[in-house]
C-alpha cells in the first residue's frame, strides 16, 4: 500500500530489498531514574512516565531538576506494563531540548549515524513493535530487558526512502489524530447524554427503597493470583480484570484455572454482580461487573452479590452517579482504595416490580451498547480508524531482507 513515489524510491534505491541490523547497533541506549522524590505540581520539566507516553503526553507530572535529561529527536519506549495491557514498547519522540526528564522504567534511543538513519522512522519503526509485544504473557506484569529490546532485528533502508515514509506517516498521523479528536469528542458528548439518562431514569420515585444487604449477601473471593492463570479449565476473574478489561456485563472469562485450584476457590454463579473490592481510585473501586454465564472462580478483593432481583437492573444502579458520590464518602486508603463491606450492604436501591426492571434494562441496554459495545456505534468507528491506520504503517514499514551472496 505505498504510494507511487515510495514505490518509485525503493525501486530505485533497494529493488533486491534492505539491510536489517540490530537495534543496539544503530542506536545509543539510555535508562531512566526515579523521580518519585522530585515530583512537584508545577515544575520546569515534564517527567516521562508510562501514563504520559500512553495518554499522548496529555497526563503530565513534572519536576525542578532533569535527572535524566533527554535530547530533540530521541525516541522514548515504555519497558514494562500490565499483562495486555496498551502501553508496553509504546514509543514518544522528543520534539525539543530541556524540555523532558526521563523515569525509570522507560528507555531513550538516540540515533548513532543520522546521515544513515532517520530517528522519526525509528520512533515508527519502534512504537508498539511486534518482536517486544511478543514478550507480553497476558498473564504476568511485562518487564523489557536492554539486551531483549536492543537486539531486534530492523530494516535499514536508503535515507530517502526513510524521510519519504516519515512524511506520509506524519500527514496520515495527523489527519487521524484530527478525525480520532471528532470521534471522542462525540463519544464523550454520548457518554454524558447516557449518563444523565441513567441516573434520571434509576432515579425512581413512588417505590420501596430496600438496602443492597437486605436483597441479598457478598461472597468474598480467595486465594486467585495471577500466576495461577492456565490456558484452559475453569474460567476464573481476577478483581482487577472488572475494571482494565470487562465492560458492564460478561458471560465469558479471559482467563483459566486448573480443575484441582477451582475446587478451593469461592465461585460466582450466573446472575451475580462481581465487584471489584479494592482499586488505585474512588473510580474504579465498587466497579460493577454483572455476570450472566456459568459458575466461574473468583480472587480475593472481589465480591459476588447474590441476589434475587434483576441482574442488570442492578448493575446499572451500581454506576450511577448517586453510588458513586456514596462510595466517595466511605472510600478509605491511600495508594489503595477500600469501602467497607457493610458500607456497601447499607446502599439503599428503588426496587420496583421484576417486570418494571426489566423494561428499564432494555431501554439502558440500547444506550450502553451504543457507547460501549466495540462493535456498534461510535467506538467500532474509533477502533476502524486506529485498525486502518495501523494496517497502512505496517505496509509501509515492512521491507524484503537483501540477501548476500555467501
Amino acid at each position: 500500500m505505498q504510494n507511487n513515489k515510495t514505490y518509485n524510491l525503493v525501486a530505485e534505491h533497494c529493488p533486491n530489498g534492505v539491510e536489517f541490523k540490530e537495534l543496539g547497533e544503530v542506536c545509543n541506549f539510555l535508562n531512566g531514574k526515579g523521580h518519585e522524590k522530585n515530583i512537584v505540581e508545577n515544575g520546569e520539566f515534564i517527567v516521562v512516565n508510562s501514563k504520559f507516553v500512553s495518554t499522548e503526553g496529555h497526563v503530565k507530572k513534572f519536576s525542578d531538576e532533569q535527572i535524566s535529561p533527554i535530547y530533540k529527536d530521541d525516541v522514548l519506549m515504555v519497558m514494562s506494563d500490565l499483562p495486555n495491557g496498551k502501553a508496553l514498547a509504546k514509543c514518544f519522540y522528543v520534539d525539543e531540548d530541556d524540555k523532558y526528564t526521563l523515569n525509570q522504567r522507560i528507555c531513550s534511543f538516540s540515533v548513532k549515524d543520522n546521515d544513515k538513519f532517520n530517528a522519526k522512522f525509528l520512533f515508527y519503526i519502534l512504537n508498539r513493535n511486534q518482536q517486544l509485544l511478543r514478550y507480553d504473557s497476558g498473564a504476568d506484569q511485562t518487564n523489557l530487558r536492554k539486551d531483549d529490546i536492543l537486539q531486534i532485528k530492523i530494516p535499514l533502508p536508503p535515507l530517502a526512502v526513510q524521510q519519504e515514509i516519515v512524511k506520509i506517516l506524519d500527514s496520515f498521523t495527523e489527519l487521524e489524530a484530527e478525525l480520532e479528536a471528532e470521534l471522542e469528542a462525540e463519544l464523550e458528548a454520548r457518554k454524558k447524554q447516557y449518563k444523565y439518562y441513567r441516573d434520571d431514569l434509576l432515579n425512581i420515585k413512588d417505590v420501596e427503597y430496600k438496602a443492597l444487604g437486605q436483597i441479598g449477601q457478598f461472597i468474598r473471593g480467595n486465594g486467585l493470583q495471577k500466576k495461577d492463570f492456565t490456558e484452559t479449565g475453569v474460567g476464573c476473574i481476577h478483581y482487577g480484570q472488572i475494571y482494565t478489561y470487562y465492560g458492564t456485563f460478561a458471560n465469558k472469562t479471559k482467563t483459566f484455572v486448573s480443575p484441582e485450584l477451582a475446587k478451593k476457590l469461592k465461585k460466582a454463579q450466573k446472575g451475580d454482580v462481581l465487584i471489584a473490592g479494592v482499586s488505585e481510585n474512588i473510580e474504579d473501586v465498587c466497579k460493577p461487573l454483572g455476570w450472566l454465564g456459568d459458575e466461574i472462580c473468583i480472587s480475593g478483593d472481589m465480591f459476588a452479590f447474590r441476589h434475587n432481583q434483576n441482574t442488570k437492573y442492578i448493575t446499572y444502579l451500581l454506576q450511577t452517579t448517586n453510588f458513586h458520590k456514596y462510595k466517595e464518602r466511605y472510600a478509605q486508603g491511600a495508594k489503595v482504595t477500600r469501602v467497607k463491606t457493610s458500607k456497601i450492604l447499607e446502599f439503599k436501591i428503588p426496587l420496583p416490580p421484576i417486570h418494571e426492571q426489566a423494561r428499564i434494562v432494555a431501554i439502558l441496554d440500547k444506550f450502553d451498547a451504543l457507547v460501549n459495545d466495540i462493535s456498534i456505534g461510535l467506538p467500532a468507528e474509533l477502533k476502524a480508524r486506529r485498525q486502518q491506520y495501523e494496517y497502512y504503517r505496517e505496509k509501509l514499514l515492512t521491507f524484503k531482507e537483501i540477501e548476500y551472496a555467501k
